[in-house]
């Protein structure tokens, strides 16, 4: 990788026209008073930031599941999915991912499967780094059939500050590993529930990176893995 593309990253089209926005505004800033455009300035490149859409080398390998987003592990709890998405209610491993408004915001399907079921419920705009995110926020959730023909869900979940949340995928699609799915703008939460009887491998404070982290695979049996902070 060269030096500027250790720092120029691919920009997801849907922020073309928040960068624009920006641009325009910073201008007029500039114009008013230097300082501010100045200021508006830096909010540009944050746009930017927000919008990347950086490539990802994706693990290869049956039975792997990935991260569908970037940034923490906040939660790894027993929780039953969301009653939209026409499972079974019954709890499963969920894993919960919380994105700051300086992490990448485009969301990756954990593992390659047949979407069974879209389901959008609108809410509340909590914290998204609380518990109860999971239930009250507006939220899109997919059911994903494996190959092997479990089940598992992955919810994207609005936060304190996003206001929309974009989901590509539709019912009877059938996506990749890492494949892109969606979007959501300005700070957020992705959880994901695991099959029956496979544990994470990653622990809470973790770092994520979609499509590359690898947070459980469906052949191993192991209980789930502690980690030291240092």
């Amino acid at each position: 990788m060269t030096m500027w593309g250790t720092f120029l990253k691919p920009m997801h089209p849907e922020g073309y026209r928040f960068l624009t926005v920006f641009a325009l505004v910073t201008l007029v800033l500039f114009l008013v008073w230097e300082p501010l455009g100045w200021l508006g300035l830096g909010l540009t490149v944050w746009c930017y930031y927000f919008f990347r859409d950086p490539r990802r080398a994706v693990p290869q390998g049956e039975g792997l599941i990935v991260s569908p987003a970037d940034g923490v592990v906040s939660l790894i709890e027993p929780a039953v999915p969301p009653a939209e998405l026409g499972m079974e209610a019954v709890a499963l491993t969920r894993v919960s991912v919380f994105m700051s408004v300086f992490n990448c915001h485009v969301n990756r399907a954990p593992a390659a499967g047949r979407v069974l079921s879209v389901a959008y419920r609108p809410g509340k705009f909590f914290n998204a780094s609380l518990d109860k995110a999971s239930e009250h926020n507006e939220r899109n959730g997919l059911c994903l059939e494996l190959a092997d023909g479990r089940r598992l869900a992955v919810v994207q979940i609005a936060g304190l500050v996003a206001r929309r949340i974009l989901c590509w995928a539709k019912e009877g699609q059938s996506l990749r590993t890492g494949e892109r799915f969606g979007l959501i703008r300005f700070g957020s939460r992705l959880d994901v529930y695991l099959p029956p009887g496979v544990s994470p491998l990653v622990a809470v404070g973790q770092t994520m990176v979609a499509g590359e982290t690898v947070i459980a695979e469906l052949a191993r049996r192991e209980a789930a893995r502690p980690a030291l902070v240092d």
